[in-house]
């Protein structure tokens, strides 16, 4: 059951309504809350973007067993990094973790810097990310703008229109620097989040909750569940993609490493193309045995709905391909069912690789 709205002294300010709310309610027992510092810190946020916390935890706890610091992180294959993050999508923050990991260690004495400036000079570090890092690592003021403190900013200060707008985007910036307090920042920052992520939902929020519902805009206007306003709809596409499952003799799977931009950037994937055809070509063959059509799959993206159509190949000679035709490479190259968890997947090649089995 929701809890019960705190009592607020007159005229008590939104941070500090905010902080008493959090103090009896709020939560203080996440992983990266732990020994924390600013690698703990901007790991989970990164993380956290676009992900649920409970999706996150088990991600991180594995993250932090494998890279503990800066250091381990910027010196790992990217590999490795990727197979950790497999499961989770948005492939370019993992990508971008790496990268500036390595340039910490180069260019900031292998530390995170301290300053919002210098953090968000740093590869897929936005403003919001870099003032939550020095908000909850280092306990100064900053504004946060993350999915859920724009929903409770949104709201308590009546801003309706769609936050993707400049124009909007400001206010909520300006709004957010507003309701910062003097002290407690680090618990500031988590408290607004856990409000919006407990309380202050998108679907059904819990107005009478909230210790800060009494002077909330949208639930005086009741229109909280107008605010934030969604992004204006635009129709997914829809791609069709054939993929080779090309298997040698021995079981293992021909995997290519897709450019280092772009959907699954840096992963490995099965050829690929616009016709079965067209993935041969990618792996250098002009020609090759038709294969047996697997069943269709669909993947979808934010922003693209897939049609995955795979066809499994069997390269011994009888078959009329050469497993030695294709030899391994820095982007091309054969693995085993023992490999498949030790390297970057897209989720939907790693669910049709673990389906395998039942194909042969």
């Amino acid at each position: 059951m929701p809890s019960s709205p705190r009592r607020n002294k007159p005229g008590e300010s939104f941070s500090a309504r905010l902080l008493g709310w959090w103090d009896q309610h709020g939560r203080k027992d996440l992983p990266w809350q732990h020994n924390r510092n600013a690698y703990r810190v901007w790991v989970s946020e990164i993380m956290l973007q676009q992900t649920q916390v409970t999706a996150v935890i088990p991600y991180y706890q594995r993250w932090m067993e494998r890279f503990p610091d800066l250091a381990s992180l910027a010196s790992a294959p990217i590999d490795d990094v990727l197979s950790l993050w497999s499961g989770m999508g948005y492939y370019a923050r993992a990508r971008n973790l790496h990268k500036a990991a390595q340039a910490c260690m180069e260019e900031f004495a292998g530390e995170l810097p301290s300053s919002a400036e210098a953090l968000a000079s740093l590869p897929g570090i936005g403003p919001s990310t870099a003032n939550a890092i020095v908000s909850l690592a280092h306990n100064q003021p900053a504004a946060i703008l993350d999915g859920n403190v724009k929903r409770v900013v949104a709201r308590h200060a009546g801003v309706q229109s769609w936050p993707g707008k400049s124009a909007v985007l400001r206010k909520l910036w300006t709004e957010a620097e507003n309701r910062l307090p003097t002290e407690r920042a680090a618990d500031y920052s988590q408290a607004i989040m856990d409000l919006g992520a407990t309380l202050c939902r998108k679907q059904n929020p819990a107005c009478e909750a909230c210790p800060v519902h009494v002077d909330c805009a949208a639930r005086q206007d009741g229109t909280t569940s107008q605010i934030p306003a969604g992004k204006p709809a635009k129709e997914v596409p829809q791609k069709i993609i054939h993929m080779l499952v090309v298997q040698d003799e021995h079981g293992r799977v021909l995997l290519q490493r897709r450019p280092p931009s772009g959907i699954w950037g840096g992963l490995w994937s099965l050829p690929e193309g616009e016709s079965t055809a067209g993935a041969y070509v990618s792996i250098g063959l002009g020609s090759a045995p038709a294969g047996r059509s697997l069943p269709e799959l669909e993947h979808r993206l934010t922003h693209l709905h897939m049609r995955i159509q795979p066809v499994l190949v069997t390269c011994p000679p009888s078959a009329g391909l050469e497993c030695n035709q294709l030899r391994d490479s820095p982007d091309l190259a054969w693995f085993g069912k023992a490999d498949w968890n030790d390297i970057g997947l897209p989720r939907p090649v790693s669910k049709l690789l673990q389906q395998l089995d039942q194909y042969q």
